[in-house]
């Protein structure tokens, strides 16, 4: 049995990643705050084992429980791989630096970089002794090489989770069977996150015509697009540490 643990799989890319997942031997654990019916339906006609752990992965203190329940629907006797997928994240606030308001860069950064960090953390203490596969997807953003005005928190916690990817690479290196953990870029996608970009402010974020204008011109990637490229990404090899980018497939 090949285990799943996606996160932020209630809709967009991870629903779509959820979906890729349906047609192999596996069994997907889904952390959202809210479940999706309609996801575990077609999940149930496809034969395929879904559970959702309801959780909000912004409420840091709450991660460690959360994780517990996870790994307790793990049958290690059954497991071939178990492969945890961070997609979990959000572009708000998007104010430049001096206008934003603190709660909201506190629960971006918890949710962008300290949640998957820990769970990260866990997942590492949970499996390392594990004999099959074990790896680990960050899902990042070519913003975390480039500054944009508007996105300081989204760009420096991408940047982080990139650094923290890396990091691990370095410590599972000398591992006999290395915990395999990567980052994956999608690029532009057709999602709320996009709409989100589209109503803000042209004081906060300057960028934004260029952003109307990849939706006006259909530039963006649909999730199903992109979540199979990933899923496919999974089935090849993977050099360890590595921030892949959809860019490279297409």
């Amino acid at each position: 049995m090949n285990y799943y643990i996606v996160t932020g799989a209630s809709k967009g890319l991870g629903e779509a990643i959820v979906k890729e997942l349906f047609h192999r031997d596996s069994s997907i654990i889904y952390l959202s705050r809210n479940k999706n019916t309609l996801l575990e339906k077609l999940a149930d006609n496809h034969g395929v084992t879904i559970v959702h752990q309801q959780c909000d992965l912004s409420n840091v203190e709450t991660i460690k429980a959360t994780a517990v329940k996870v790994f307790s629907l793990i049958d290690m006797n059954q497991a071939h791989s178990i492969t945890l997928i961070n997609n979990a994240g959000m572009v708000e606030p998007i104010k430049h630096v001096g206008d934003a308001n603190e709660q909201e860069i506190v629960e971006h950064v918890n949710l962008n970089l300290i949640s998957p960090m820990l769970l990260c953390e866990f997942f590492i203490k949970e499996y390392n002794q594990f004999q099959g596969q074990v790896r680990i997807v960050n899902i990042t953003s070519g913003s975390a090489n480039r500054p944009t005005a508007g996105w300081s928190t989204y760009c420096s916690t991408k940047s982080g989770l990139n650094m923290f990817t890396n990091t691990i690479a370095i410590e599972q290196h000398d591992k006999e069977n290395p915990i395999i953990a990567i980052g994956f870029s999608p690029g532009i996608m057709d999602t709320d996150m996009q709409s989100t970009l589209r109503t803000a402010k042209d004081t906060d974020f300057p960028s934004i015509d260029q952003f109307k204008a990849y939706h006006e011109k259909g530039m963006l990637r649909s999730p199903s697009f992109v979540a199979n490229t990933l899923v496919t990404l999974l089935t090849q090899p993977l050099e360890n540490g590595r921030i892949y980018d959809i860019k490279e497939f297409i």
